[in-house]
C-alpha cells in the first residue's frame, strides 16, 4: 500500500488513461461521463506531480469532480454534435452489381407480398424494379433494403 501512496500521481494518471481506453476502445465513445472523468484524472494526476495541488485523497476527489463538471460544461455540445452526424449514404455490398436470370416476370405495380423471390447466399430476396422485367431477362441489382433486391436490365 506504500507504493500508492509514493506515486499517487503516477496511480492517477494509469487510472485516468484506463477510464479513457475504456471509454474510446470498450464503450466506443458512446457515453461521454467515463470519458470526461478520465480526463478530469489524468489533469488532477499533472497538477499533483507538479506540485500545485496536495497528494491527498480529498483533494483528488475534490479536484476531479471539479474537472469532471468543468470538462462536461465545455465539452458536451461539440461532442454531442461530433456524436449525431449520420452518413446517409448507402453502404455497397457484395450482391450489388450481381447479374442474374429473371426466374419469374417483375411487374412494378405489385404489392411486395406478391413480387418474385430470388434465392441468393440462402436468402430468398424479394424482386423489385421500376420497369416491368420479363421471365428469363438478365438483370443486375442495383441496390438493397432489407429481404428486397432492386434490379435493372443487365446490358
Amino acid at each position: 500500500m506504500t507504493w500508492f501512496s509514493e506515486h499517487y500521481a503516477e496511480t492517477l494518471l494509469v487510472i485516468g488513461l484506463v477510464l479513457l481506453a475504456i471509454e474510446i476502445l470498450v464503450l466506443g465513445f458512446s457515453t461521454f461521463f467515463v470519458f470526461f472523468i478520465g480526463l478530469a484524472t489524468v489533469v488532477t494526476a499533472a497538477l499533483i506531480y507538479f506540485g500545485i495541488l496536495p497528494d491527498t485523497w480529498l483533494a483528488s476527489l475534490g479536484s476531479i469532480a471539479v474537472f469532471t463538471g468543468v470538462f462536461a460544461a465545455l465539452l458536451w455540445k461539440k461532442l454531442r454534435k461530433l456524436q449525431n452526424h449520420v452518413d446517409t449514404k448507402q453502404a455497397d455490398n457484395d450482391i450489388v452489381g450481381h447479374v442474374f436470370i429473371c426466374p419469374d416476370d417483375i411487374d412494378p405495380t405489385k404489392p411486395q407480398a406478391q413480387l418474385p423471390s430470388y434465392q441468393y447466399s440462402g436468402i430468398n430476396w424479394r424482386l423489385s424494379s421500376d420497369s416491368e422485367i420479363s421471365r428469363g431477362t438478365k438483370v443486375r441489382v442495383k441496390h438493397t433494403e432489407v429481404g428486397l433486391l432492386h434490379v435493372e436490365v443487365a446490358s
